[in-house]
């Protein structure tokens, strides 16, 4: 029975992180892609852990997945803050080519 909840998670996770890329080379500008590569990409990686944490077994994973989802949950956010003020800050600066 753990074996098929962990198979399903991580299916449905690697569809998640699929669906991600998808919406990293769709979407039109860069505030859009950040927000698909980074939503998309913590909730599928953190099922994906969820059901390795099943698929083992052991406190020892559990530990391990534990402290996977909670680095991705704190960092990914960040870095996806991060990025974003880079692309604000890159599209409000008026152009300064000179000679055109």
């Amino acid at each position: 029975m753990s074996e098929t909840i962990g198979g399903l998670l991580i299916l449905a996770g690697t569809l998640l992180l699929a669906i991600a890329c998808l919406g990293v080379l769709r979407l039109p500008d860069a505030l859009s892609r950040q927000h698909a590569a980074t939503k998309a990409a913590t909730l599928a990686l953190g099922i994906m852990a969820l059901g390795v944490a099943v698929l083992q077994g052991g406190a020892a994973w559990w530990w391990r997945s534990a402290l996977l989802m909670v680095t991705l949950f704190l960092t990914l956010p960040l870095a996806a803050h991060a990025l974003a003020r880079v692309a604000a800050r890159k599209r409000s600066r008026p152009s300064t080519k000179r000679g055109a």
